[in-house]
């Protein structure tokens, strides 16, 4: 059975494991190595049984290890081609580092990954499905909208972690973040609004989602309670019912050793 375990959700850092007790692979690599194996090893699982590594885009709270996986492991690689060549110009990764494009696919005996474009300001971005023996999973953050691919891709994905980044009331309210930042977040190429992701989570669950892991939440813009409140309210008004329709949980800022069930 596979199972999702995200090990890391916020804006200051990504990392999902899909897989079984001792075997997956990681989308994005957004904390430190140390964490990554500390996090895995709660699951019983090596850094050297990963079997391979795809990455969104180059930011760093979604490749923080990314340097010393390469450094460590032969674990392969994917991320798109742009964001490959910026973290290369930027010394983030070494120049002979080998790198694999996601645009092409990947296909194991266990897993078949694709990947979709998202909306982001970084040099590319794209978002994740994997395919477990017939169990899907689908990951979907950093988008300042739901791009087209991303609603082709996830119809009918069973299991979805989607962002729900930010509370526009907060955003709007918070002294701390400048004017421009927060257009940024707001824009098409910024993050996507808890109201954002309640819509297309109505699309999600009426085209086969069974369940809803809503993650990279503002630690500044946002709270769990908030995201899933606005998520539920949504999806309650269009007589969609939580743990008959759907399940809805929200991804933890740092992994305590909990796996998704599926």
């Amino acid at each position: 059975m596979a199972r999702i375990y995200p090990i890391c959700s916020s804006s200051s850092g990504n990392a999902t494991f899909i897989g079984t007790l001792g075997h997956g692979v990681l989308i994005d690599a957004g904390c430190s190595f140390r964490a990554l194996k500390n996090a895995l090893d709660l699951i019983d699982t090596k850094i050297e049984n990963i079997e391979a590594v795809f990455i969104t885009h180059e930011h760093s709270d979604h490749i923080k290890a990314l340097e010393q996986i390469i450094k460590h492991t032969n674990i392969p690689i994917f991320a798109p081609a742009l964001c490959v060549s910026q973290m290369k110009s930027n010394g983030i990764i070494p120049q002979d580092a080998e790198l694999f494009d996601p645009c092409e696919g990947y296909k194991s005996a266990a897993f078949e990954v694709t990947c979709f474009k998202t909306s982001h300001d970084s040099a590319d971005s794209v978002g994740y499905i994997i395919d477990f023996h017939g169990e899907k999973f689908g990951i979907c953050t950093d988008t300042g909208e739901v791009t087209e691919q991303a609603k082709a891709a996830l119809k009918g994905v069973t299991t979805v972690l989607i962002e729900s980044n930010y509370d526009e009331t907060m955003l709007r309210k918070n002294p701390s973040y400048p004017a421009e930042l927060k257009r940024r977040i707001m824009s098409s190429r910024g993050h996507l609004s808890n109201e954002d992701c309640a819509a297309f989570c109505e699309t999600l669950v009426k085209n086969g989602t069974r369940r809803l892991i809503l993650g990279h939440l503002s630690e500044n813009n946002n709270t769990p309670v908030t995201a899933k409140t606005c998520t539920k309210r949504l999806l309650e008004t269009r007589g969609l019912i939580e743990e008959r329709d759907y399940t809805l949980t929200c991804a933890p800022v740092m992994t305590s050793g909990e796996y998704i069930a599926v």
